[in-house]
């Protein structure tokens, strides 16, 4: 072997590792669940909607409220993988449709974390009582609590 092969193997060698270090080192991003868009929830009219005119507006929920006719909610988070590290949540929103026992929409609500304090984002309401607030500040509260992997099982 001559020395010229030599070092542009180990240059090679080299680059190579240089670029699997570097690609270990960046962070993936990573959405779980849904969570509707204004765009879309733009269709959805307070008082006038029907539980099947959101399912085709914006789809069927994630979960829905004990409770018989109570309320469905939309949840979505984002996790940031990086190198060997565990994952982080860095977001997580809840949207909450919630319906008169007729089945028309009462509410519609987005809540979010600031500090890891559960705060409304947006609200359309009919009247000024929220229901669904518990479940909500229970979805919010588990941040940290759950680790990607248990979501995925």
């Amino acid at each position: 072997m001559t020395t010229g092969t030599v070092t542009r193997r180990s240059a090679l060698v080299l680059a190579l590792g240089a670029a699997l270090l570097a690609a270990g080192c960046t962070a993936i991003y990573r959405n779980h669940g849904y969570v509707p868009t204004e765009e879309d929830l733009a269709q959805v009219a307070v008082g006038k909607s029907t539980r099947d005119d959101v399912a085709t507006a914006i789809g069927r929920p994630t979960s829905t409220g004990v409770l018989e006719g109570s309320a469905w909610y939309y949840v979505g988070s984002r996790w940031k993988y990086y190198g060997g590290r565990a994952p982080q949540e860095i977001d997580r929103q809840v949207l909450v449709v919630s319906f008169t026992p007729k089945g028309v929409v009462e509410n519609v609500e987005r809540f979010g974390l600031e500090r890891g304090q559960v705060v409304v984002l947006s609200r359309r309401v009919t009247k000024s009582n929220i229901k669904g607030i518990g479940i909500v500040r229970e979805l919010l509260g588990s941040i940290g609590k759950v680790s990607a992997g248990q979501l995925l099982k």
